[in-house]
């Protein structure tokens, strides 16, 4: 990418503690000459904790750590001051928490999201990319549909730019190999507490494989070529699940104990129904608005529309990764 479109730039990440911040901020710091990085988050003892961390203490000078919420515009406002793009990364993940406390994911994953869109049209921020996820494609939990709803909102956030040099898009994956509360460090703690078998939900369940590097460089694609309203998702492989426990831990016991509500056999990124806005190229796919917006959006070069019916998941890939090939990359699993 071209360092021109980062060096020297303030970027302000949300939920920028966690583990997408954690990898976000120290590929910039190796990679570009920010500007600033201002890591927005909720909690003052991650943000006491990442602070410390010496390649943090290294960068000092480029380094701001601002204790806020997403729930909170006016303290957004204050924290987009002089900001030239937002990441967006804040959001309540887990799907069993979410389900028990419904009015608390609506209020970070909706609200948040429209207290974010409304602080960047306020301050003069120039670009917002918002962390999307598979779950916001047909959801069947709370999660996804709060994030369905978000990636809604920042796709028509486009329409509210006026003539403030401003754009929104979207990058969209599943759950980071290796990030916590995914399945990688799921299958350790079991292990690690001395059990003999672990437990696989479905023996077809198949998930898609993307590294916390990979989707940093996916949020920088999205940075240096968006143009407004566009859903970035990268060409990916599949695994089954039972594979991967094979990987981690050869000939372990492995028991079916049955899907859980709201779960899903396949990891779904592009539906039929966005098939006629989506365009393939080498390594991604992008998913074009669906609304007009006072600029004309018109397909990168190099892209070729998929066909009528097409749809990407995780089930139905072309490209699949071996018992071997999950051994090999489990190496890069690692949460920060």
């Amino acid at each position: 990418m071209n360092s021109s479109v980062i060096d020297n730039k303030t970027i302000l990440v949300t939920g920028g503690t966690g583990s997408f911040g954690h990898c976000f901020t120290e590929y910039i710091l190796k990679n570009y000459n920010p500007k600033k990085i201002i890591i927005y988050s909720r909690d003052e003892f991650k943000q006491f904790t990442m602070s410390n961390e010496k390649i943090y203490r290294d960068h000092a000078k480029q380094m701001r750590f601002f204790i806020g919420d997403v729930r909170d515009e006016a303290r957004l406002e204050r924290a987009c001051e002089n900001v030239d793009y937002i990441v967006h990364a804040a959001a309540l993940k887990q799907v069993p928490a979410c389900e028990y406390n419904p009015d608390e994911a609506i209020k970070t994953n909706i609200n948040g999201a429209q207290n974010v869109i409304n602080a960047a049209l306020k301050t003069g921020v120039k670009r917002v990319v918002a962390l999307s996820t598979d779950k916001a494609v047909d959801p069947v939990n709370l999660y996804g549909a709060t994030k369905m709803v978000s990636d809604k909102l920042f796709i028509a956030a486009n329409a509210y730019s006026g003539t403030k040099d401003i754009n929104f898009s979207i990058v969209r994956y599943g759950n980071v190999a290796g990030s916590r509360g995914s399945i990688i460090p799921l299958f350790k703690s079991i292990v690690e507490k001395g059990e003999k078998e672990l437990p696989i939900t479905d023996y077809r369940m198949n998930r898609f494989w993307i590294s916390l590097p990979e989707g940093v460089e996916l949020v920088l694609k999205a940075l240096a070529e968006a143009k407004g309203g566009e859903t970035f998702i990268s060409k990916i492989p599949s695994f089954n699940v039972k594979d991967l426990a094979e990987a981690m831990y050869p000939g372990i016991a492995t028991r079916e104990v049955g899907i859980r509500p709201g779960e899903k056999l396949d990891e779904i990124m592009v539906t039929k129904e966005d098939a006629p806005f989506t365009y393939e190229y080498d390594k991604h796919f992008i998913v074009y608005p669906q609304v007009s917006f006072a600029h004309e959006i018109v397909p990168a070069e190099g892209g070729k529309k998929v066909p009528e019916g097409f749809y990407y998941s995780s089930g139905n890939n072309t490209e699949w990764m071996s018992v071997e090939e999950i051994k090999r990359r489990l190496p890069e699993a690692v949460d920060h």
